[in-house]
């Protein structure tokens, strides 16, 4: 015979209530009482409260995924990437031996980057997945990065989101922000984008704003302006990832296996070869629809993307470089801008 919770609720509250009851047996049902509250609870799926995402423009609609194969290659650790589904899907892996990554086979100077991940469960304690963009190897003085970072923890689906950009070798001064989120990310995939060029950049999970870099008198000097690969990686962060490196990756619960897909690269694409330069670049045809570059609905925000990301920020942003008066006795010029 079912019984629902409701019922088994009142049935213990009324039988609780008699005078008949031994103390035993009271003790039992209280306990069966508190357990039946718990059921209810709605299912934690990340940490902290849960909130209900506003809704948004579906950016990532207006844009063809294309299979990562076609679009990346290996970075390091082949023998820990396995293509899936005819190259559309991949998994990146950290083992003993190693991590994994992938590199686009393109250089881009401004665009919309996106890309779908399903993390490793369990326990992550050190563990890194990181999709950015970066030019480091073409300047290694000065270069330009836009960084997503997926922080492993040591509880299970407790990951934390931490954002980071660099502009002109401004490595010395770091411009994180972190987040909870608010589903969990071992379950299924989940869509993390980055909208580059001349007006801003926009960080969105999901297509929601979480973060947005308006380019300024005060950002021109760190703002990334060169062109620059797009990257993911899985690796090990031990000294640092996860409280400050309180926790480093237990292998014992390895191999930690990350699985992307529905990739999004659309921008102005320059050959490896000539990856210098910034005016030789050529757009892709599917942009004459929707241009991340030049179109006037990505200059700005939309009172819908505002709203987003006023919401993502008040709740579940819980680090903002420009709020850490004891790391900046002088906040960054663009906090204040």
């Amino acid at each position: 015979m079912y019984i629902n919770q409701t019922n088994l609720s009142n049935y213990l509250c009324n039988t609780f209530n008699s005078k008949k009851m031994t103390f035993l047996h009271q003790r039992f049902l209280l306990s069966c009482l508190i357990l039946s509250i718990i059921l209810r609870l709605p299912q934690i799926s990340s940490r902290g409260p849960i909130y209900r995402p506003p809704s948004v423009e579906r950016l990532t609609d207006r844009f063809r995924s294309t299979p990562v194969s076609q679009k990346m290659s290996t970075f390091f650790g082949v023998s820990n990437i396995h293509m899936k589904s005819n190259g559309s899907y991949t998994d990146i892996i950290l083992d003993k031996t190693s991590g994994s990554g992938l590199v686009s086979k393109d250089r881009y100077y401004h665009g919309f980057f996106s890309v779908a991940i399903k993390l490793p469960m369990g326990d992550t304690s050190g563990v890194v997945l990181a999709f950015y963009m970066s030019n480091s190897d073409v300047f290694p003085h000065n270069h330009d990065e836009i960084d997503f970072e997926l922080l492993g923890h040591e509880k299970r689906r407790q990951w934390v989101l931490q954002t980071n950009i660099y502009g002109n070798g401004s490595v010395k001064t770091g411009r994180e922000e972190k987040f909870y989120l608010w589903f969990d990310p071992t379950q299924e995939f989940h869509q993390y984008s980055m909208l580059w060029n001349t007006h801003h950049i926009v960080f969105l999970v999901d297509n929601i704003p979480i973060r947005e870099v308006t380019y300024n008198q005060a950002s021109s000097p760190v703002y990334p302006s060169k062109p620059m690969s797009l990257y993911t990686t899985i690796w090990d962060g031990s000294q640092w990832a996860t409280h400050g490196g309180k926790y480093p990756v237990n292998y014992k619960y390895a191999p930690f296996v990350a699985s992307l897909g529905e990739l999004k690269a659309e921008g102005c694409l320059m050959s490896k070869a000539n990856s210098t330069s910034t005016g030789s670049c050529s757009k892709s045809s599917t942009l004459l629809t929707s241009d991340p570059i030049e179109g006037n609905e990505y200059v700005k925000l939309t009172s819908q993307q505002t709203i987003g990301l006023k919401w993502a920020r008040s709740k579940h942003m819980f680090y903002s470089y420009c709020k850490d008066t004891s790391r900046y006795k002088i906040l960054p010029p663009e906090c204040n801008a």
